[in-house]
């Protein structure tokens, strides 16, 4: 029996039913896709990386020439972690681009989830990049005190200024995909890289007034604080849909209250919720009922689903408890 299509669903929804004849009874089992984009469809394999990583790497090269030339330890700390976000934004477009060619499903062979959790290890790659270019940042800052040196305060101000406008334009074009785990990393870097500028734009400004270099290795400190910090909430969701966990904005509990609370569902086990990639999320999971319109049961629960930002369910329907593996 299957369940008839809802017009009203970003995608597509289609359920079986099936009956099979027990020694011991009659148990009733259905499985039901649903596919969509909780959060509405997103291009992510678009225009923005691709003037991200053009502007910023022409804009690396620059900084690296000024760093050298003005001697300054928060210049060319700001343009390794520039480089760092250069390489963060060509994984980030990557895997948009491989996930945009090949959803689940679509890639086709043995990876019938498509590419879509390359967005996911992009995520955690930039996080992973930002930390490396924290630690290069530090090891340089602690040198710089114990071998203190005149910088250019000018040209620092010049070229951070100029970093700064250009990092936070960047940002500006991630800015409303704070659902997207993959463009949250790109928007995260990019504000990080701003603040760092403007860091070293106020460490100049205090060297041309004071003449204390020093100055110039206590911001870029105060800098990896400031990534640090930013970076950890990015850190902790890609290590835990790297790892098949339930996304942050899934409420398992009151999923699971609101499936065992549809009419005729006596309960719900083997519940299971995890990220496709940085946009879409599954959901498995068992109902033990006592309903004969099966079909029904699958389009109510497939809602339930909807509502909980979850596109794609399946779910297996039970006249009682089975175990996962019958005679294991």
């Amino acid at each position: 029996m299957s369940a008839p299509h809802h017009p009203d669903h970003a995608g597509h929804d289609h359920g079986h039913d099936h009956d099979h004849g027990h020694a011991h009874g009659r148990h009733h089992h259905g499985h039901s896709h649903g596919h969509g984009h909780a959060h509405g469809p997103v291009d992510t394999g678009d225009w923005r990386y691709a003037v991200g990583l053009v502007v910023n790497l022409a804009f690396v090269v620059c900084e690296f020439a000024a760093g050298l030339i003005a001697d300054s330890t928060a210049l060319l700390a700001d343009a390794g972690h520039n480089l760092s976000d250069v390489l963060g934004l060509a994984m980030a477009g990557g895997a948009a681009w491989l996930a945009r060619k090949g959803g689940h499903g679509a890639a086709g062979g043995r990876r019938t989830y498509g590419f879509g959790k390359a967005t996911v290890l992009a995520a955690l790659a930039n996080a992973l990049l930002l930390i490396f270019a924290c630690g290069a940042i530090a090891f340089e800052a602690a040198r710089r005190f114990a071998e203190p040196a005149p910088v250019g305060s000018g040209v620092i101000m010049t070229v951070a200024a100029l970093g700064f406008v250009i990092n936070l334009g960047t940002a500006l074009l991630f800015m409303k995909s704070q659902h997207d785990l993959n463009a949250r990393g790109a928007y995260l870097h990019m504000m990080a890289d701003a603040g760092v500028s403007l860091g070293v734009v106020l460490a100049g400004g205090l060297i041309l007034l004071t003449g204390w270099s020093l100055v110039d290795p206590i911001v870029s400190l105060v800098i990896v604080a400031v990534i640090l910090w930013s970076t950890w909430g990015l850190l902790k969701d890609s290590v835990n849909l790297a790892i098949d966990g339930a996304p942050g904005d899934v409420d398992l509990v009151g999923l699971e209250q609101a499936l065992a609370g549809l009419d005729g569902v006596r309960e719900v086990h083997d519940l299971h919720v995890w990220g496709l990639s940085t946009t879409e999320t599954a959901l498995t999971a068992h109902l033990v009922h006592d309903r004969a319109d099966g079909a029904a049961l699958l389009m109510e629960a497939q809602a339930v689903a909807r509502r909980h930002s979850i596109s794609h369910t399946t779910l297996q329907l039970e006249n009682e408890a089975l175990p996962d593996c019958p005679g294991c």
